[in-house]
């Protein structure tokens, strides 16, 4: 392929898969490649990947997005790496990976979170601009330390995970300063290690890397990751960020008061803004752009309670699908769009990994609440597209009640559950807001367009998304749904409340 426009190269380490992305400089993605990632459960509430993993999939995937874009040599102009924040991967002096790395989702640390919220809270708060819990990287290196000592004594490198892969292709080590602050192990107004937060859980301040802007270009491709990759040796790579970082820089949110709406494995309901918020319910970050900021409120089961659901108990569409090569979620939206709006009284809690905003507690549970025989698929997957959404609203909902600067001006709806017209009306509906879709919402997208700004194709990151983000589609709430759903959240909310209590004694129950 010839042209006279640069190729950027994004790369994202999800949940499930990663995937590979180039995109011309206009924004057009020319071609992507994913392959599917391995997550151990060895124990009930523990979520683990091998880092291993993530380099092989990179170097197969990047293989074939290049192929397919048949660009020569493999010549792109950058590279830059996304991933899921927290995720810790600890090295030893030899540069070998110590342990499978503790994902987001992981719950294991909830000892370890209570005694740092009893002993340090209010200082983790101040410092960190968090709360504590076991989604971050701070609980969790305490739980190696406490549950694998002879782990952490060996620990001469932390990484969070696109660092991991970055150093993979490059051989240098650094952070940037939004990963960093997703530790819980940055002091937030100062952009600066925290000795007092790593003092906290005995970890030497010498494990940890230099932090730098997210598009600061900080080596190139080395010759071995070259001939493993197809990258051409010598391409500049830039920093990166988080996925959350670079998937709301990547639609184009931008300005204060632009929201986000995240359908995928986890939800998110997000708000640019000004200035932090810090908040014992709420999550604060440093935007892409420079001076920005964005809040986020998070339930934990999005994407992946759908996907719960269709393995468990869709196995006749599954097959079915394959047979007619196509995809078995679309066959379950077709199902769904049979019931209608409240699902014949049927509710859904989507608390299948615990529940972060605006609870914090890892020891709720999913439920179904209100079945009855005239229930059937269609009003379970329904249920389930609406209970996700309830969940987003409590999220929404807790943002716009910390102040004026949180309400969301206008919304952006994005991850593979936005791909369902059905779901992204359930949820305008339920929300009351407008939703509007961009042509490409993903990690990798972001990512690419970070590794623009970083190389100077773009002059600033405000020029990449005016060149390159492009909206598609809207959704328009129903004044009449958004009516009967504001009555049904008022029973959601009740119900969850009256769980409680049911869910920690189950909780209690399972341990025995």
């Amino acid at each position: 392929m010839t042209s006279n426009q640069a190729f950027l190269l994004g790369v994202d380490i999800g949940s499930g898969s990663l995937k590979s992305t180039i995109v011309r400089q206009d924004g057009t993605v020319i071609s992507s490649a994913s392959k599917d990632l391995t997550t151990d459960y060895p124990f009930v509430g523990w979520s683990e990947q091998n880092p291993a993993d993530w380099y092989q999939a990179l170097c197969e995937t990047a293989r074939a997005a290049l192929h397919e874009a048949a660009l020569e040599n493999g010549r792109v102009a950058s590279v830059c790496i996304t991933a899921a924040a927290h995720t810790p991967v600890l090295l030893g002096s030899d540069d070998e990976i110590l342990r499978p790395a503790i994902l987001w989702t992981d719950q294991r640390s909830t000892k370890e979170v209570a005694w740092l919220n009893e002993n340090y809270g209010e200082r983790i708060l101040k410092i960190g601009y968090h709360k504590a819990n076991p989604t971050w990287t701070l609980p969790q290196l305490l739980w190696v330390r406490n549950n694998e000592p002879e782990v952490f004594e060996k620990i001469h490198k932390v990484m969070v995970a696109k660092d991991y892969l970055r150093f993979k292709l490059t051989g240098t080590w650094e952070t940037d300063w939004i990963d960093a602050l997703g530790t819980l192990m940055l002091n937030a107004e100062k952009k600066q290690w925290s000795e007092e937060l790593c003092g906290y859980i005995g970890l030497p301040m010498s494990t940890l890397p230099r932090i730098v802007a997210p598009t600061e270009v900080v080596g190139s491709v080395a010759s071995k990751a070259a001939a493993d990759t197809g990258i051409l040796q010598g391409t500049p790579v830039v920093a990166g960020t988080s996925d959350t970082a670079a998937e709301d820089y990547g639609v184009g949110a931008v300005n204060p008061g632009q929201g986000i709406i995240k359908l995928a494995t986890a939800g998110n309901a997000n708000v640019m803004t000004a200035k932090p918020h810090p908040n014992a319910l709420l999550l604060n970050y440093y935007h892409v752009v420079p001076g920005l900021w964005y809040t986020v409120s998070a339930t934990n089961s999005c994407a992946s309670a759908h996907r719960w659901l269709r393995d468990q108990f869709f196995s006749a569409e599954i097959e079915k699908s394959k047979v007619e090569g196509r995809d078995a979620f679309e066959a379950m939206d077709r199902i769904a769009a049979k019931a209608g709006v409240g699902s014949d009284g049927l509710l859904f809690h989507p608390y299948l990994l615990g529940e972060r905003t605006p609870y914090w507690d890892p020891f709720l549970r999913a439920d179904f609440v209100g079945i009855t025989m005239r229930h059937g698929k269609q009003h379970f997957v329904r249920a389930l597209y609406e209970g996700i959404a309830f969940s987003l609203l409590d999220c929404i909902k807790s943002l716009s009640s910390i102040g004026a600067e949180l309400q969301m001006a206008e919304v952006r709806i994005i991850g593979g559950g936005s791909k369902s017209k059905l779901w992204r009306q359930i949820v305008s509906d339920i929300t009351g807001l407008e939703v509007f879709k961009t042509a490409e919402d993903d990690a990798s997208y972001g990512a690419a367009l970070i590794g623009g700004v970083g190389i100077g194709v773009y002059q600033s990151e405000k020029e990449a998304v005016d060149k390159c983000v492009r909206i598609v589609s809207s959704n328009h709430p129903d004044p009449g749904n958004h009516e009967k759903y504001q009555k049904l959240f008022e029973i959601y909310k009740k119900a969850q409340a009256n769980l409680v209590e049911i869910n920690h004694a189950l909780h209690r129950f399972s341990e025995d």
